[in-house]
């Protein structure tokens, strides 16, 4: 094998391999405490229910995330909001 083709492949094996570590970090970090805080607003203790519910939406999951907050005790249109808030970007 001739040495520019070697050094191709051997480039290309390390871009692939980096890149691969770029995409599975998280590209920004969800805000778990701005959906606990606007649940504590509406009256809801902030418990492990909250938190794991607010969890669902970082992940994307908005029907979970307001399920398991309105479970928890925080009225609808409290837990549509804070489940907007867990999948924004921290301030």
């Amino acid at each position: 094998m001739r040495r520019p083709i070697r050094s191709a492949g051997v480039l290309t094996g390390l871009i692939l391999t980096f890149g691969g570590i770029v995409a599975a970090a998280p590209t920004a970090t969800a805000d778990i405490p701005a959906c606990t805080q606007m649940a504590a607003q509406s009256g809801t203790e902030t418990t492990d229910a909250v938190t794991s519910a607010c969890r669902l939406g970082v992940v994307g999951d908005f029907q979970g995330c307001v399920s398991g907050l309105t479970e928890a005790g925080v009225p609808g249109g409290a837990a549509a909001g804070a489940c907007r808030q867990a999948a924004l970007e921290p301030r």
